[in-house]
């Protein structure tokens, strides 16, 4: 569990408590895992749209939405594999607690969304590599370890977008503020087990 304390913009790693409870709920987890995977690709879409002549984040974000639409059609193949139907699933409180951080006026609207987008790939590659480390079945497990490379490159990316439209030094003082939120609000396992629960 050492390869938690060096991840990138995380505050806090992972509690064993989640381990445990992905584990014993993997067909939930892979069921997340895929509406993840959609929202992730509909996220880098939309930025696109909401930013189309900021010319090197829609080129970015381009190969993340193709990406994370192949990681969503994988993802859906272990799904017919177990017999799983891909239905809707309550989101966690994750999600909704972090985008209430981004500030509604331009330009910190673009920061504090990429940053956002930064820390969830971060928690994702952490997470995706805990279920390759801890999965029993070992071709889940390396299927696991296999998608956690993207997620690492993924909040790569979304800091390198930060500090190319935004002072280094500006993206420096806000990310921890989202950090620390980020990791309070998985302080307490939610009930039902999620990706970022």
């Amino acid at each position: 569990m050492t390869v938690l304390a060096k991840i990138k913009f995380l505050q806090q790693p992972t509690s064993p408590a989640w381990v445990e409870q992905a584990i014993a709920n993997l067909d939930t987890i892979l069921l997340d895992h895929s509406h993840c995977e959609r929202k992730a690709a509909g996220v880098a879409l939309n930025l696109m749209f909401r930013y189309p002549s900021n010319s090197k984040l829609v080129r970015m974000l381009t190969a993340i939405a193709q990406e994370e639409l192949e990681h969503f059609e994988l993802v859906n193949q272990w799904l017919e594999r177990r017999g799983i139907a891909l239905g809707p699933l309550a989101a966690p409180p994750y999600g909704v607690g972090l985008n209430a951080q981004i500030r509604k006026q331009e330009p910190e609207r673009l920061l504090d969304t990429l940053l956002v987008c930064g820390l969830i790939e971060a928690r994702s590659h952490e997470r995706l590599g805990l279920l390759a480390q801890h999965c029993p079945e070992p071709e889940l497990a390396q299927f696991y370890g296999g998608l956690m490379a993207s997620e690492a490159r993924h909040y790569g990316i979304y800091w390198i977008l930060a500090t190319t439209y935004f002072p280094e030094e500006q993206v420096k003082q806000r990310l921890p503020k989202l950090a620390i939120v980020e990791s309070k609000l998985l302080e307490t396992l939610h009930p039902e087990p999620r990706i970022h629960s």
